[in-house]
């Protein structure tokens, strides 16, 4: 088969990589490109995840400043292998690279069954640009059900912004029409990089009743 980042043929015997503690029969990424990957350390922040961390990094104290709990796991550092990965996978439109990560996501979420999963949603424009929601499309890789409760409104990209200017982003979520809300909610978004984002669709969430929200990415 042919490695769907690399495009080269995959000739692995083992069926990937203990990267991602994968054993599935089909081999869709080889381990060569499995291996660019840098998982997150044990040494993190304990509540956002930034790497090389041995307390609450700054952005979290920060965030702690301004009244906002963070309570945020992910899985991958943000490096230059992720940052490919994400061009083709979401720039290029590459649906089908939803799939090497699903277990590694699955396994992530196991222990949160009992919250309801809310993926950060894209724009209107944007998902027609895109065709597809890469967030709603990892979690459907990983089989994991989740619930569509946000909105988002149609603004300048978050990759094309500053860390400042990525702070000072207003709201940009309003929810669906719905009859009742959860109390447990785990947000999930693609990458985090300043909270901005998470930190928005949890203030609107907090705003129709939502009692706990915790939050999920892959890189970080």
């Amino acid at each position: 088969m042919t490695c769907l980042i690399c495009q080269q043929p995959t000739n692995d015997k083992k069926q990937f990589t203990d990267l991602l503690v994968l054993k599935k029969p089909e081999q869709l990424t080889c381990s060569a490109c499995l291996q660019t990957f840098e998982t997150i350390s044990d040494k993190h922040c304990p509540t956002c995840f930034k790497n090389h961390e041995t307390k609450r990094c700054k952005d979290c104290q920060q965030w702690k400043m301004k009244g906002n709990s963070v309570k945020h796991q992910s899985i991958f550092t943000y490096n230059q292998a992720m940052k490919d990965y994400f061009s083709l996978f979401k720039f290029q439109g590459d649906y089908l690279l939803a799939k090497p990560f699903a277990l590694a996501i699955q396994r992530a979420l196991l222990p949160y069954r009992d919250y309801v999963i809310v993926p950060i949603p894209l724009s209107h424009q944007k998902l027609k640009t895109r065709r597809f929601n890469q967030v709603e499309a990892l979690l459907d890789a990983a089989k994991i059900p989740y619930t569509s409760l946000l909105e988002k409104e149609d603004t300048q990209a978050q990759s094309s912004k500053s860390k400042q200017e990525r702070l000072q982003t207003q709201q940009v979520f309003t929810v669906k029409t719905v009859t009742e809300f959860p109390e447990k909610v785990l947000i999930v978004d693609d990458i985090y990089t300043t909270g901005q984002t998470i930190y928005l669709a949890q203030k609107v969430l907090k705003e129709h009743g939502v009692k706990e929200i915790i939050s999920f990415s892959l890189a970080r």
